[in-house]
């Protein structure tokens, strides 16, 4: 009965070490698109002349 109680414990660690590892795949996906947009932000951005007036 040992066995058993081995074989979830060990699925279950399998289970958290894949969802940590898809948790850090998306986090790094999201600061990759991050990074992206806002690298696209700053060349778009007009330079910011003097109020007329």
């Amino acid at each position: 009965m040992a066995i058993t109680f081995q074989k979830r414990q060990k699925e279950m660690k399998r289970q958290e070490k894949q969802r940590e590892k898809a948790e850090r795949r998306a986090q790094k996906k999201l600061a990759k698109r991050a990074e992206k947009e806002s690298a696209g932000e700053n060349a778009n951005v007009p330079v910011e002349s003097e109020p007329q007036g």
